[in-house]
């Protein structure tokens, strides 16, 4: 006998930032975390504000209006790094 269970969009309950992590704690009891190194944005700011985010979309992700730079639970869980712009 097969259970259908609807896929849960995964939700931030709260989030922590290092000099070297951003560090997520999921609703559903996962903790999950991914180099600063991802987001160049983060990596050149400044500690002060690295830790001046907020979580936006009910837990969808975390923002940091300074250097207005998002990450979303999602990119974090599947890998995706934020690339850097190209200079044309």
């Amino acid at each position: 006998m097969g259970i259908a269970v609807g896929a849960i969009e995964p939700r931030l309950v709260s989030v922590q930032v290092s000099e070297d992590e951003i560090t997520a704690f999921l609703v559903d009891g996962r903790t999950i975390s991914v180099p600063i190194a991802w987001s160049w944005r983060l990596s050149e700011a400044t500690s002060e504000q690295r830790l001046n985010f907020e979580i936006i979309g009910d837990g969808i992700g975390i923002h940091w209006p300074e250097i207005d730079e998002d990450i979303s639970v999602e990119g974090m869980l599947y890998g995706s790094p934020a690339p850097r712009p190209r200079n044309n």
